[in-house]
């Protein structure tokens, strides 16, 4: 399991714990889970990445190229990573 799905995992265990609780294989579950968000992560960072500029140096695509893989990474965890939390349960 990568680290997305273990932080899935955890987030789940915390905060939804009646879904968490309802998942036949949690351990299969979040194994593909963080498979298929490090791909999407992966996909949209070449996507807001976009193309090398003409004279662009070492640092400023190494920024670049970070920028668009935090960017990507923040908007997939909060779409299928962070989800809301359950409500309380009396």
């Amino acid at each position: 399991m990568n680290r997305y799905g273990e932080q899935a995992m955890e987030h789940w265990r915390q905060s939804r714990p009646q879904a968490y609780r309802e998942l036949e294989d949690p351990q299969e579950y979040f194994t593909d889970l963080g498979t298929q968000i490090e791909q999407e992560v992966e996909a949209r960072a070449r996507q807001l990445a976009g193309t090398e500029p003409d004279g662009e140096g070492y640092l400023q695509r190494l920024g670049r190229l970070n920028n668009a893989r935090l960017e990507a990474e923040g908007a997939v965890l909060r779409e299928r990573v962070l989800l809301e939390e359950e409500p309380e349960q009396d």
